[in-house]
């Protein structure tokens, strides 16, 4: 009796154990059934490059068979190169109907992110707070010292972005509106003019939120008392601020469609947040 029992118990141990192999073989199976591939290169904006970056790492460890690369150049480079089909993503702070030679139409527009943007000093120059008169002013050429506005007997350093960026778009619409900026020196990211505002004097500039904490030689500029925070883009206290846009040559799909939707996921939020942008749905005001 003792050794009939011993079998039969033997016997379902053999067979539960094919059962649960066989079982994971299937899931396994299926697992790698569904798993991404491919190869996604997003190229374009400089404000959106590093959450574009780092949730491309994170995107890649979580999916070993997708690669994500990340490249700059610029707002209108990245609606351009997407329109053209040369690559998967288009990285833009603006509007495709706000581009010079891209049609809407062609490309589809996938909101990620808001990004703040604000004026920034040399930390030496002496002034904390502008209004936006005065910015307008300075970046149009009437105001060429800081001590016309209360700093430093310093002359203003003025520093722009490149043709083709969208920070400067977003910047020139809300300080400038239709006036026609002064001639200036020009720098193709947000990276560069962060580098060379703190370290020239009288040096100003915009950067995006993104670019600006931690950087010990730059100060970023009060508008009107307003002080460029999230909290204050959130309830557009803070007026210099725009959607971060991942556009797309028709529907996006697979690896790409995969990349993107990871960027509305809740466990990204708090390095979005860190990073210095602002997920979507904590936007309390929907415009533009």
């Amino acid at each position: 009796m003792k050794k009939w029992l011993v079998s039969l118990l033997a016997l379902a141990a053999i067979g539960g154990a094919s059962l649960t192999s066989a079982n994971l073989g299937t899931s396994a199976f299926a697992a790698s059934k569904s798993k991404l591939t491919g190869k996604v290169l997003a190229v374009g904006s400089t404000a959106l490059q590093p959450l574009a970056e780092q949730l491309g790492e994170r995107f890649s460890s979580a999916n070993s068979s997708v690669q994500i690369t990340v490249q700059g150049g610029g707002s209108g480079a990245g609606l351009t190169q997407v329109q053209a089909g040369s690559v998967q993503i288009g990285d833009s702070d603006i509007f495709a109907s706000q581009e010079d030679g891209i049609d809407p139409s062609k490309i589809v527009d996938h909101k990620v992110a808001v990004i703040g943007i604000a004026p920034v000093v040399n930390k030496d120059v002496g002034v904390k707070s502008l209004t936006k008169s005065q910015l307008k002013k300075i970046f149009t050429g009437k105001v060429t010292n800081w001590d016309q506005v209360g700093g430093k007997d310093q002359k203003i350093d003025l520093i722009n972005r490149a043709s083709g960026s969208g920070t400067r778009t977003v910047f020139e619409n809300a300080i400038l509106g239709n006036a026609t900026a002064a001639s200036s020196q020009e720098q193709d990211s947000n990276g560069t003019v962060q580098k060379i505002v703190s370290t020239t004097p009288g040096a100003i500039s915009y950067l995006a939120f993104s670019y600006i904490k931690g950087q010990s030689g730059l100060k970023a500029l009060k508008i009107n008392g307003v002080s460029p925070t999230n909290k204050n883009v959130e309830n557009n206290k803070w007026k210099v601020w725009g959607y971060e846009h991942m556009y797309t040559k028709g529907k996006a799909t697979g690896a790409t469609k995969a990349f993107i939707n990871y960027f509305y996921k809740s466990s990204n939020k708090s390095l979005i947040k860190k990073l210095g942008y602002i997920p979507l749905p904590s936007m309390k005001v929907v415009k533009r």
